[in-house]
C-alpha cells in the first residue's frame, strides 16, 4: 500500500504549521492592502554536515502533499480568533484561503550543495510568507537522513543496509519521515512498519532478545523461530554467549531446515561484542559446518565510519543495520536550511532583485530569480554547478566562465564540460502540482544515478573535496554591484 494520506499522516488540518510571526506579518501584509505583490523566495542551505561533501534532498513530495492540502479549517479560525489578535476581515480571508504560487525545485534525489536554490516559491507575498516555516520542517530534516544513509550505504560498499531506527527516532512523525528519507537514500528497507505502509517502503526484521529469553533454551528459541518463517529465519545469536551457545544453535538450526527441504539462506545477527571478531568467527563455524556464503547482519550503534572500521578490520558482515546514529543524524543534529527573499515584482519595471547583505560572507544570499546549471564532462560526471539567472543563456560545452559565489569580483570557470542541465521544474502551480505524486522508489532512483556518477573525491567519509558551485557572469556581477550599492539590497 503506498497511501500518503493514511490515517493521521493525512496532512489536511495542518495550516497552523507555521511559527507565529509569519501570521502576524501575514496579517500586516493584508491590512497594508499588499494581497497582490508577487515575490519569489529561495529556500538553500549554507552548510553541509561535517565531513560530508554532498547533499540528497528529500521531503518535496510531502510538502507537496501538505500544500495541496493548506487550508484554513473552521477550527483553525476559531483558534485564530481567541487570540485576540486578528481582526475579523482577516480571518475570513484565511478562511477562504488556497495556496495559488508556483514552486520549482530539485526532484528528491537529486544531489544539492550550498547556496543552490532546492525550492523556490513564487506568488503573493502573503502565501509565499506563509509557507517558510512548513517547507524548512519538511525539507531541513528529510534532506539531513537521506544525506546520512547516503554514506552509511557507501560505507556499506553496496550491501544492504536496514533503518532500525525509529525506537530512537524524534517522534513518530520524525521516525517515519526520516524512514522514507533514508530509504531516499540508499537504506534497503526499514523495521517502520507504518512508514512501509505509508509511503511503500520495503520493512524487513530480525527478532529481539527476548525472543530468545522467553524459551527454556536458545536452541528451542531459534527452531521456534525457524518453524514460524523458514524462509526468512535470521537468529541473533548474541543473547548469552555468541560462540559457545548462539552460532553452534543457529547452525544445529540451519542444518535441520536443509534436511527438511528449505534452502533458505542461513543468517546470523550480531547486536554486541566485537563485530569484527565474532563475524570472522561466525563466517569460519558456518563454513566448516557446510554452510556457506551465510548472511551476517551487524547492528549495535552503527555508523558510516564504523562500518568503513570494521571493513578495514576484514569484518565478514555483509548487511547492516543502523538505527540511532541514522535517525538522527548523530552527529549532525540538524541542516541550517533557510528561506530568503530574492526577487519582488515592479509594477513598472518588473523583477527586480533583491539580497541579503552581511559581512559575513556566508550570510549574503544570491539575488535574483535563478536557476542551477549542472556541467557534465563527456564521461556523464559533474564537473561543477553555476547559478545564473532564469533568463541568461549560458555555454553548453567547452569552457564556462563565472564568478565566485562569496567573492563575486573574483573571475572562476568550469572547463572540459560536454554538456549542461538545468536542474530546477516546476513542481506546483495553480494549487495543484503539475505531475501525479511521485513514489520514494523515483527519488532513490534519481538518487543513486546521481551518487554513482559523483567523482569519488567529492564522496569520501573525511576531507571530501569541495564541489564546485559559481556564479554565472551576469549574477556575479549583479551580485557585486548590489553588495557595493546597498541601498539597491
Amino acid at each position: 500500500m503506498n497511501d500518503p494520506s493514511a490515517g493521521w499522516f493525512r496532512r489536511e488540518g495542518t495550516a497552523l504549521l507555521t511559527d507565529f510571526y509569519q501570521l502576524t506579518m501575514m496579517a500586516g501584509q493584508w491590512r497594508e492592502g499588499r494581497t497582490g505583490q508577487r515575490v519569489s523566495f529561495d529556500y538553500f542551505f549554507r552548510a553541509l554536515p561535517p565531513h560530508t561533501g554532498f547533499a540528497v534532498t528529500a521531503g518535496l513530495e510531502v510538502f507537496l502533499d501538505f500544500l495541496e492540502h493548506l487550508r484554513f479549517t473552521d477550527s483553525d479560525i476559531a483558534y485564530l480568533r481567541s487570540l485576540g489578535v486578528f481582526g475579523d476581515d482577516f480571518l475570513e480571508y484565511l478562511g477562504a484561503f488556497s495556496p495559488q504560487c508556483a514552486v520549482r525545485a530539485l526532484p528528491e534525489g537529486t544531489l544539492a550543495f550550498p547556496f543552490e536554490p532546492v525550492v523556490q516559491v513564487e506568488g503573493n507575498i502573503l502565501e509565499a510568507q506563509l509557507l517558510e516555516t512548513a517547507l524548512l520542517n519538511f525539507m531541513n530534516y528529510p534532506t539531513l537522513i537521506a544525506t546520512k544513509a547516503a554514506r552509511v550505504c557507501q560505507a556499506a560498499g553496496g550491501e544492504p543496509v536496514m533503518e532500525f531506527g525509529l525506537r530512537r527516532a524524534h517522534g513518530p512523525d520524525g521516525g517515519v519521515l526520516g524512514a522514507r528519507a533514508a530509504c531516499i537514500g540508499g537504506c534497503a528497507s526499514t523495521s517502520n512498519v507504518l512508514a512501509g505502509k505509508v509511503y511503500g517502503v520495503p520493512v524487513a526484521g530480525t527478532h529481539a532478545h527476548s525472543w530468545v529469553m522467553s524459551f527454556p533454551s536458545e536452541l528451542e528459541a531459534f527452531r521456534a523461530f525457524a518453524r514460524q518463517y523458514p524462509d526468512r529465519c535470521i537468529l541473533l545469536v548474541d543473547t548469552y554467549d555468541p560462540v559457545k551457545s548462539g552460532i553452534p544453535s543457529a547452525i544445529t538450526v540451519f542444518r535441520e531446515l536443509r534436511e527438511q527441504g528449505v534452502n533458505a539462506r542461513p543468517a546470523i545477527r550480531l547486536d554486541s561484542g566485537d563485530l569484527a571478531k565474532l563475524s570472522k568467527t561466525a563466517h569460519r563455524m558456518m563454513a566448516e559446518a557446510g554452510l556457506n556464503d551465510p548472511l551476517i547482519v551487524a547492528s549495535n550503534d552503527l555508523d558510516e565510519d564504523l562500518i568503513a572500521d570494521l571493513k578495514r578490520q576484514g569484518a565478514k558482515i555483509n548487511a547492516w543495520g543502523v538505527g540511532t546514529h541514522l535517525i538522527t543524524a548523530f552527529d549532525c543534529p540538524a541542516l541550517g536550511g533557510v528561506y530568503k527573499l530574492t526577487a519582488i515584482m515592479n509594477a513598472d519595471s518588473g523583477w527586480q532583485p533583491r539580497m541579503k547583505l552581511s559581512s559575513n560572507a556566508d550570510k549574503a544570499t544570491d539575488p535574483g530569480r535563478k536557476q542551477i546549471l549542472r556541467c557534465f564532462d563527456a564521461e556523464g560526471r559533474p564537473l561543477g554547478d553555476v547559478l545564473a539567472l532564469e533568463d541568461e543563456c549560458l555555454p553548453g560545452s567547452g569552457t564556462v566562465a563565472g564568478r565566485r559565489q562569496k567573492n563575486p569580483h573574483l573571475p572562476a570557470a568550469i572547463e572540459g564540460v560536454a554538456r549542461t542541465e538545468p536542474l530546477l521544474e516546476t513542481v506546483f502551480s495553480e494549487g495543484r502540482r503539475t505531475a501525479p505524486a511521485g513514489g520514494y522508489q523515483a527519488a532513490r532512483d534519481r538518487a543513486q544515478r546521481e551518487m554513482a556518477a559523483l567523482p569519488e573525491e567529492h564522496k569520501r567519509l573525511r576531507n571530501p573535496e569541495i564541489y564546485r558551485v559559481l556564479l554565472s557572469e551576469k549574477l556575479g556581477a549583479l551580485k557585486e554591484h548590489m553588495m557595493t550599492h546597498p541601498e539597491l539590497a
